[in-house]
């Protein structure tokens, strides 16, 4: 059986060794860049599977209708 205590250890370690956190500015930049990816994906899933990419189409094109206020 593990100790337990060495996780929490390495834990503390690991935290010593982070550098300051980030600011709003490298957080925005690093958002930007996975909304970004995350379009090219959707994308790249659209021209490989037309179908699928054309049912979740209408299944969000039915919610926004039946979306209320």
């Amino acid at each position: 059986m593990p100790d337990l205590e060495e996780p929490a250890e390495e834990a503390a370690e690991g935290a010593a060794d982070r550098p300051a956190p980030e600011t709003d500015a490298e957080r925005r930049r690093r958002r930007a860049q996975f909304l970004r990816e995350l379009n090219e994906a959707k994308a790249l899933r659209e021209r490989v599977q037309p179908r699928r990419a054309r049912a979740a189409r209408m299944r969000q094109a039915m919610r926004m209708r039946t979306f209320r206020w």
